[in-house]
């Protein structure tokens, strides 16, 4: 029931029609699998479905979606509003964009968003963004040098007008891509998963007898950001630094976070970062602030369901024309290569308070890779599969083998891998020796090979990181650091940031980073690293 003084509901009511919320964004995220032609969404779930207010500001996130989206779909809605207001939308427009500055960070993830209307009036937002397969440009790698390089940008424009598609803009679109069905049929999967959450929203609305989500979104984000300034105020005051080595280029690239807690509220400056760079491992904003803010709430607030006022006591700065804060015309498409540390910054950063919470270093950022050929039949293929490093150790346990984090992406199956390219896969396998030793271990990579099948050479790029000793996934009190990762062409090891020529009987060789050890490894049990060697975890 809603008190009709304050507007608020009891908590039963609300935790009922929250999850209702929750469910909505599952249930199309569900749809977007099954209807979408890609592997990046139905096998590795580079996807994600949300909902938010007339305002843009987000109210719920399917269940298994990217947890950066969670940021970045509802600023890329309030951009949509600053370009079209309401009194400009109709009832089954739906607007679009891939703008690195106004979505995501790169090129590949489209993002679309539908306003919702009930008699007339704006009351709440579908959005999705999905990973394509393809955007055009260079096949997707860290040695583009500026953004016009790696593909199509779609300006903010209606891509559905009352519910009818942009002709010109999806002649552009198949003229720009190498497979036009998977990239449109795609698109189309993301309009299915709007079109189902617009029909259980208003359905919910009209049972409930809401004419707008005013107090209902009110009610949800007062009592987020009430429990996340509750654990932000039982840390100490002060300032919590930490630093990051990635592999760089030609050099290695240094981070730097000063995380600052005062009172109820943190706030985060990567002031002394490196410059931006010419090369596609550069960070916008939106990205650097939907990362850290992650890690922040895995480590003081893990059983919220993420929305705005979870985030609304975390501030996000970087010097602009910084690797963490990009400025046009500087290239993305490969911005996880960097991005993806800054949540292990804020876990380690929160960790010098709260040591029992913290982890070891994670073998991320996750690795890819894109292949782009030409089949004996003439027909173009463009495809990418993920695989992933070992997870750091912690206080309660060994780090999990070959786990995705932060982003929770999944290693597509060897089976669809060989279906839709021309390559055999010898094989894939965990990685013996590479977790860091500790009293709780860091888990394993995985090492992967394969050979190319096709009478053509084709081009292969990578999204590979953690493969400089100096960058390799660091332990915690006392542990050691995980293996550093490789990547080989015909035997030989090879710069992965950027693009390779496989010719007819190649061979690509990829081994993944290992986590970091927790702990001093003296304390290691005897029975554990018994275990570790008849699990192949350690040399025998």
């Amino acid at each position: 029931m809603k008190d009709k003084k304050s507007g608020r509901y009891d908590a039963v009511t609300l935790e009922l029609m929250w999850t209702r919320l929750i469910s909505m964004t599952d249930e199309a995220a569900v749809a977007l699998v099954r209807t979408s032609f890609s592997t990046n969404v139905r096998e590795s779930n580079d996807f994600a479905c949300v909902i938010t207010d007339a305002d843009g500001n987000s109210l719920a996130q399917a269940t298994h979606s990217i947890p950066s989206f969670l940021n970045t779909v509802p600023r890329t809605i309030r951009h949509f509003l600053q370009e079209y207001p309401p009194e400009t939308l109709r009832p089954n427009d739906v607007l679009i964009t891939n703008d690195i500055w106004l979505g995501t960070g790169h090129l590949p993830d489209i993002t679309v968003a539908k306003p919702v209307f009930l008699d007339g009036k704006l009351v709440a937002w579908a959005g999705s963004v999905a990973h394509a397969p393809d955007i055009g440009g260079r096949i997707r790698s860290a040695d583009a040098r500026v953004v016009y390089e790696e593909g199509l940008q779609i300006p903010i424009m209606k891509a559905l007008e009352a519910g009818v598609m942009d002709r010109t803009f999806e002649r552009i679109l198949r003229q720009n891509v190498r497979v036009p069905e998977q990239v449109l049929g795609d698109l189309y999967a993301q309009f299915t998963a709007l079109d189902l959450i617009e029909a259980r929203l208003l359905g919910m609305m009209a049972e409930q007898g809401l004419q707008d989500l005013v107090h209902l979104a009110a009610d949800i984000h007062t009592r987020s950001e009430a429990a996340m300034r509750e654990a932000i105020s039982a840390l100490p005051d002060g300032v919590y630094r930490e630093t990051a080595i990635t592999d760089g280029l030609a050099k290695p690239i240094r981070l730097e976070m000063a995380l600052t807690v005062k009172g109820s509220d943190i706030s985060v400056d990567f002031a002394g970062s490196d410059e931006q760079v010419a090369a596609s491992i550069n960070v916008c904003l939106a990205y650097t602030t939907a990362y850290t803010s992650y890690g922040i709430r895995t480590v003081l607030l893990p059983n919220v369901p993420g929305n705005e006022g979870v985030l609304a006591p975390i501030s996000v700065t970087a010097p602009p024309g910084s690797i963490l804060n990009s400025v046009p015309p500087a290239a993305g498409g490969a911005r996880a290569l960097v991005g993806h540390l800054l949540p292990m910054m804020a876990v380690r950063a929160l960790a010098q308070a709260l040591p029992e919470r913290g982890i070891a270093t994670v073998g991320s950022p996750l690795w890819c890779v894109n292949l782009s050929g030409e089949r004996s039949d003439r027909t173009t293929f463009a495809n990418m599969f993920f695989m992933n490093g070992g997870y750091g150790g912690s206080r309660h346990r060994d780090g999990i083998n070959v786990l995705s984090w932060p982003s929770n992406i999944s290693s597509t199956p060897i089976e669809v891998i060989e279906q839709l390219s021309p390559i055999r896969v010898n094989y894939r396998r965990l990685r013996t020796g590479t977790g860091g030793d500790g009293e709780h271990r860091g888990g394993t990579g995985q090492e992967m090979r394969f050979e190319s099948r096709s009478q053509k050479p084709f081009v292969v790029s990578f999204m590979a990181e953690r493969t400089r000793d100096e960058a390799a996934a660091a332990g915690l009190l006392g542990g050691s650091a995980g293996a550093p990762g490789a990547v080989l062409v015909n035997g030989a090891p090879v710069n992965p940031k950027v693009q390779h020529v496989i010719e007819p009987d190649g061979t690509v060789e990829l081994r993944t980073p290992g986590g970091g050890g927790y702990g001093d490894p003296a304390r290691r049990a005897q029975q554990a690293r018994d275990a570790d060697r008849a699990n192949g975890y350690t040399p025998a």
